[in-house]
């Protein structure tokens, strides 16, 4: 185990009708003005800005909107976020939404005091410093930013996608009321549940010994996403398996799993350049990339490997052949992919194996620099996992 200082300083407000203490929170918290961030129709159509709105002005917090956020939320959104922040004087940046919107949010908070641009904290030119505090009322469990210190943002300008982790960045304060994801489309809710469990992968596997409690942590995590996943989508507005979803979403990343060992985050670095270059759901991204980077990386620490296979999946250990055990393991997590209506291969994506060498590239491993910690990767690495990913390779 790896020594750490763990701080996780955000109020969670967890439970049904909890939007309506968004502005009671803000004004505890000492906030005037607010920004209310957020996408576009559902939050109109389904009255959830209505009742924000509401509880801001009940509590005497000014605000003020900006919507428009998308799925892999834009740099040129941020700025004009910035600019209406800066105008506005607000004291409070409040996403309404789900991790695209968190994360936005939390790149106009960073960037409101920063004299250059924002985006030079995505590059790793500059650091987070004392951003304008962010809040959350959130409506997809996916992402894990409304317990998280990181965002990512993709530039259109070449179309990079990029991420910042910084402490200042995790929210003051997180509503989440597990009712505003009754209405999700079953692809987004599937979407949410490949992004939770990645999260968790990226932690699981790992090179640190003695971990076995953040061990059994982790499995829990997956195992409830397994047993509840398909339960919301057979019954959409079932409040347990929702609420157990909406928890282990936030759980999964706020870090409390992982911060005890050494953490991979290849696996998302591969999928940041899928996703940024044709624009596909983060969750889905990651049910493709990640089986192909687990069977490339399976023999590094095969009994890692066949561990999650018997904890998470039920396999029995074949102690004659553990690779064998190992990839069931992975056989299992595909098919699981599969039954909640994911995608798991580059074709079922729409991506193209032309332009495997142009995402590899744009990683920029270079001089010696390898991607991840768990089984470090070099650019023929990604392009062998982005090729085990296209169709036929599962």
């Amino acid at each position: 185990m790896k020594d750490f200082v763990f701080c996780s300083p955000t109020t969670f407000v967890f439970g049904r009708d909890t939007e309506q203490q968004t502005g009671a929170y803000a004004k505890k918290f000492g906030r005037t003005k607010a920004l209310i961030h957020f996408g576009g129709r559902s939050a109109h159509a389904s009255g959830l800005l209505d009742r924000v709105r509401a509880s801001l002005d009940g509590a005497g917090v000014a605000w003020v909107e900006l919507g428009g956020v998308q799925p892999n939320p834009r740099a040129s959104l941020v700025y004009q976020g910035i600019e209406l922040a800066r105008l506005e004087k607000v004291d409070l940046i409040l996403a309404v939404g789900g991790g695209s919107a968190i994360d936005s949010a939390k790149a106009i908070a960073a960037g409101i005091p920063y004299k250059g641009d924002f985006w030079d904290f995505y590059e790793g030119k500059a650091q987070v410093k004392d951003p304008v505090p962010v809040a959350v009322v959130l409506t997809i469990p996916a992402a894990g930013s409304e317990g998280s210190p990181g965002s990512v943002i993709t530039k259109e300008e070449g179309w990079l996608k990029r991420a910042v982790n910084d402490e200042s960045l995790r929210p003051l304060f997180s509503i989440l009321n597990p009712e505003l994801t009754f209405t999700l489309p079953p692809y987004q809710t599937a979407c949410g549940a490949a992004d939770i469990m990645s999260h968790v992968f990226e932690r699981y596997l790992t090179n640190t010994t003695d971990v076995e409690f953040s061990d059994r942590l982790c499995e829990s995590v997956l195992k409830t996403m397994i047993q509840d996943v398909p339960r919301v989508l057979a019954k959409p507005d079932d409040y347990g398996p929702r609420s157990n979803i909406m928890w282990a979403g936030m759980i999964a990343h706020n870090d409390i799993v992982g911060v005890d060992r050494e953490q991979d985050w290849s696996s998302h670095d591969i999928e940041h350049e899928l996703s940024a270059l044709y624009d596909v759901a983060h969750g889905a991204g990651l049910a493709v990339v990640f089986p192909a980077f687990m069977r490339y990386t399976m023999k590094h620490d095969v009994m890692r490997y066949a561990q999650l296979a018997v904890r998470v999946w039920g396999i029995e250990m074949d102690y004659q052949n553990p690779e064998r055990t190992a990839a069931e393991g992975i056989n299992r997590l595909v098919a699981f992919y599969r039954s909640i209506g994911l995608p798991t291969t580059f074709e079922e994506l729409g991506a193209k194996a032309e332009d495997i060498p142009l995402m590899a590239k744009k990683l920029n491993l270079v001089n010696g620099r390898k991607l991840g910690s768990f089984n470090p990767l070099e650019t023929a690495d990604v392009e062998a996992i982005y090729r085990l990913s296209m169709a036929g390779a599962n």
